[in-house]
């Protein structure tokens, strides 16, 4: 049962918070006095009294819809939860770019559609998107699938900026994660920016918790990247 105190205190929805940069940013969001519901496939690695985990799989609709609707009282969406998988024309794995559709695109489009209309004034949505939109050798089904997140954002941010709520994206560069070392993104080695170093997840997601606060309360339709130079 929620407690009167929890009640009160913004309410953060965050994908992918059992690694990477989704549970950087669901922690920082709770170091910073947030409620966090988290859901993941994978078992959950935060034990904090405002962190409620929710085992769903966001490719399946049935089981996302039963995690949204037993989800109240939202303040912010934050979609981080991600694959990357690659190929070089020739030889693309059309399943694995139809995963990563449904992953990244998809389950944000119904995350959204779902508590938009929940969310009160001030609201808040950050979509983690990546600088391979930008476009990227052997990621260009990954690369897509990203920059479709940019036009969601940039769409969902017109219509709802009357009711004061913001939707950015976040684009890091290669970042310090286990996604790095997964072995089915073998095919694609990670490039260290320029800075010299990879960036880190908490970086990301100190940007995301400014996007989140009033302090960026006019800050809306953007695509952020965090990149250490690699953009550039």
């Amino acid at each position: 049962m929620t407690s009167l105190a929890s009640a009160a205190m913004p309410h953060a929805v965050v994908t992918g918070t059992s690694s990477g940069i989704g549970q950087a940013i669901a922690q920082r969001l709770l170091d910073g006095g947030w409620r966090v519901t988290g859901f993941d496939l994978a078992p959950p690695t935060i034990e904090a009294a405002d962190f409620r985990a929710v085992s769903v799989d966001l490719t399946d609709t049935r089981a996302r819809r039963d995690a949204l609707d037993a989800t109240q009282a939202v303040t912010a969406l934050v979609h981080a939860a991600g694959i990357m998988r690659g190929g070089r024309l020739g030889a693309l794995d059309l399943a694995a770019g139809e995963l990563l559709w449904r992953l990244h695109v998809d389950a944000a489009i119904a995350l959204a559609d779902r508590l938009a209309p929940r969310l009160t004034e001030g609201g808040r949505i950050v979509l983690i998107g990546s600088r391979a939109a930008r476009g990227v050798i052997a990621k260009s089904q990954y690369g897509a699938a990203k920059a479709a997140l940019v036009g969601l954002a940039r769409s969902w941010a017109k219509e709802l900026a009357p009711r004061g709520i913001t939707v950015n994206v976040v684009a890091p560069a290669a970042t310090d994660t286990a996604m790095l070392t997964d072995p089915a993104r073998s095919v694609v080695p990670p490039e260290t920016p320029p800075m010299g170093r990879r960036i880190r997840p908490e970086e990301v997601a100190a940007l995301v918790a400014y996007l989140l606060s009033a302090d960026a309360a006019a800050i809306t339709g953007q695509e952020i990247a965090i990149c250490g130079g690699a953009s550039l």
